[in-house]
């Protein structure tokens, strides 16, 4: 069984995942670590070398190499299910799950966050708040593609684990 988690920047993917994996007895994936440590350099700077096409590419390649996982909790990238085909493969290939949080909490977990977010590095801050809204309306589209959606301020960790476990026994 794998476990997609799909979500903004800064929705707590990763965290989450790591929680998620360990209560599951499961493997954990950063899909954003597994990039940086497959291709040795830094997400930020792959953007700025190579552009963001390139990166969506290999991040597609990977992301289709865990198909080949077993027990594994996934945590992709913001913009990973948004390109190509994805979403579907996402979908196709295990369960999905979408962190979700209302604008203003995720406005201010971004604002907290210690990660670069190359997306968003040309952005003036005082213009950063308007260019993540529409960036987060645009994405939503495929967010909503999610076969599980958990709203990020009612998460409990040990009830997801328990859900998904049901979920496994059912399959």
């Amino acid at each position: 069984m794998r476990i997609y988690l799909v979500g903004y920047m800064a929705s707590g993917k990763s965290n989450l995942g790591r929680d998620l994996a360990g209560m599951l007895d499961f493997r954990f994936i950063d899909l954003d670590l597994l990039f940086e440590e497959r291709f040795r350099i830094a997400i930020s700077d792959f953007f700025e070398k190579y552009g963001e096409a390139q990166f969506r590419l290999l991040e597609r390649k990977l992301l289709h190499e865990t198909a080949a996982l077993d027990d594994a909790v996934i945590a992709t990238g913001g913009g990973t299910p948004c390109f190509s085909d994805n979403m579907d493969f996402i979908n196709q290939s295990g369960i999905s799950l979408y962190l979700h949080w209302e604008f203003p909490v995720l406005m201010d977990r971004l604002k907290k966050a210690r990660k670069k977010r190359p997306v968003l590095k040309a952005i003036l801050m005082e213009d950063r708040e308007e260019a993540v809204r529409r960036h987060l309306d645009q994405r939503m589209v495929f967010y909503r593609q999610a076969r599980i959606a958990i709203e990020g301020s009612r998460l409990n960790i040990a009830d997801l684990a328990d859900r998904i476990k049901a979920l496994r026994m059912n399959c």
